[in-house]
């Protein structure tokens, strides 16, 4: 459960179906096999999953899934945008989030 990699990337250009968006959060961070693949849970997962060696992700196909999942995308945007400022900014300078919309890339502050 959460081994550490220097780059986590998140893919969902092939998502189709909410549960694939949770299978592949599930898949790429190591989440735990409890992990009940809502918001809730994602939110659970992500803020024990960080520690002082912080996180660099990047996530690939959110405008491919935008509109089918437009609620879910926005959800997920707000919660990661949360994790880069959770305890007092403690993690706020070893979180780094990168999303890709097509050509060009977005850094979350």
């Amino acid at each position: 459960m959460y081994n550490f990699k220097e780059l986590y990337i998140l893919d969902f250009s092939k998502a189709e179906h909410y549960l694939e968006i949770h299978k592949i959060i599930k898949a790429e961070l190591d989440f735990p096999d409890y992990y009940g693949a809502n918001w809730d849970a994602f939110w659970d997962c992500i803020t024990d999953f960080i520690d002082s060696r912080g996180l660099d992700l990047e996530i690939i196909g959110l405008d491919k899934i935008y509109s089918e999942f437009k609620e879910d995308v926005d959800i997920l945007v707000e919660l990661l945008k949360d994790l880069k400022h959770i305890y007092n900014d403690k993690y706020a300078n070893v979180v780094k989030i990168v999303i890709h919309y097509g050509n060009s890339k977005v850094e979350l502050t």
